[in-house]
């Protein structure tokens, strides 16, 4: 497929926003998972976040192996009292099939990165070996260095800090394709 193809397939999972990039000019730094480590609540809790996962360096030549990187952008209003699970288990779960339709159109590499942490059990087991459904789980970008911020603005797609509820966001998942 084509990338004009591909778009029509992205479109068909609900992600009509999308911005090619080379796997190269996914922004990764370590202080994105410094900041992992000491601000966020789910550091070594999740089987895919930090530190069970690989280092900056394995994953900044991760992806330097992709030629094709698809950031799928969606567009909302934040709600505080909505939690990021309700707003983006809908939109993950269209990522996760979008990936398995390409892999088997023939994309044997595609890789997606989804829009939140993962959310497939109610408690993590802190293992991937032993994680019931290893098969959906998935790390976000944050947790393999990337500098989302960065990352997109070098495309030109806008990326703030919300600092109340009813402020329009942008939040993006990555989808790396082979």
């Amino acid at each position: 497929m084509d990338r004009k193809e591909l778009g029509s397939v992205f479109a068909h999972f609900g992600f009509d926003d999308f911005k090619w990039i080379d796997g190269q000019d996914i922004v990764v730094k370590h202080w994105v998972r410094f900041k992992c480590r000491f601000m966020c609540d789910e550091y070594g809790a999740s089987a895919v976040c930090p530190p069970n996962i690989p280092s900056v360096r394995d994953c900044r030549e991760f992806f330097a192996e992709y030629d094709e990187v698809a950031i799928l952008r969606k567009h909302m209003t934040y709600d505080a009292r909505t939690s990021d699970e309700v707003l983006f288990e809908v939109i993950d779960e269209n990522l996760l099939e979008l990936e398995e339709y390409l892999f088997f159109a023939g994309y044997y590499k595609v890789f997606a990165l989804p829009m939140t942490v993962c959310y497939q059990c109610d408690e993590c087991t802190g293992d991937i070996m032993s994680c019931k459904y290893k098969d959906k789980a998935r790390p976000n970008p944050e947790a393999l260095g990337v500098d989302v911020f960065q990352t997109v603005r070098n495309v030109g797609y806008p990326l703030e800090v919300l600092k109340r509820s009813g402020q329009e966001m942008n939040r993006y998942a990555f989808l790396l394709i082979e």
